[in-house]
């Protein structure tokens, strides 16, 4: 269910019967040639639907802005500060808690985002111990990824514009891929990249990293399905903790 194509006359019951408010969030950076600057949103989005099939969830409007410092060089890549991201977070979990949801699912689509999203959670439940904030980045799914992963990985954390991520968006997008401008760009990246404040541009030309000419729909769907599972799960399980209080 979309939340904000419901009505105020709607929701309130609508809320009483979820309690689940999703909320993707996404970035607006480069993502090589054959990617849209908003991939990360897409991708977010798409998942977050996804999700709410599944969990009987709402989807919030997505925050479509990120901490994108480290490809800030690159053309077209627009970055907010951590303190913005935490600060907005914080506020929507306090409105969302206000008008009775009780779960909140932040769905992360970039990696970028994850400290500032991090803080926000830890924020919302000191302030508010009964509402239960997850934040979902691809979860569990390192053992899937390895057996369908053709290319050699870049960097030990995150990925980008390469065949994990290309192939997610041909499942979840397919329509905002040109896989015809597809390459393959395996740049150097220096160990003191995580020690140390490094632009991207120092060690790319592109914001590839890895082969995005090996990727497919099917590597996409087999690696989401699989995120999806482990997400229905853990917020399967905190609704019916929630009952249980609630019937106690």
């Amino acid at each position: 269910m979309q939340f904000q194509e419901q009505n105020s006359y709607e929701i309130k019951s609508a809320i009483e019967k979820s309690k689940v408010a999703i909320l993707p969030v996404g970035a607006v950076e480069a993502h090589g040639p054959h990617l849209p600057l908003g991939t990360d949103n897409y991708l977010a989005e798409e998942v977050s639907k996804k999700l709410a099939d599944s969990i009987d969830g709402m989807v919030l409007p997505t925050l479509p802005y990120g901490q994108v410092w480290s490809l800030s060089d690159f053309p077209g890549s627009l970055t907010i500060s951590n303190q913005t991201i935490t600060h907005f977070i914080v506020e929507i979990g306090e409105s969302l808690f206000h008008q009775g949801f009780r779960i909140m699912v932040i769905v992360n689509g970039h990696y970028g985002n994850s400290v500032a999203l991090k803080e926000a959670s830890r924020v919302l439940y000191e302030k508010y111990p009964k509402l239960k904030v997850f934040v979902m980045f691809y979860p569990g799914t390192k053992e899937v990824i390895h057996d369908v992963r053709e290319s050699q990985p870049i960097h030990d954390s995150y990925f980008h514009a390469c065949e994990l991520e290309t192939s997610y968006m041909l499942y979840l997008a397919e329509d905002k891929v040109r896989m015809d401008r597809a390459i393959h760009d395996s740049p150097d990246i220096p160990d003191t990249a995580d020690v140390t404040p490094t632009k991207w541009s120092t060690f790319s030309k592109t914001a590839v990293l890895g082969d995005a000419t090996l990727a497919s729909k099917e590597k996409g769907e087999k690696i989401i399905s699989v995120a999806l599972r482990n997400m229905t799960q853990m917020i399967e399980q905190a609704k019916d903790e929630i009952d249980c209080k609630q019937n106690d």
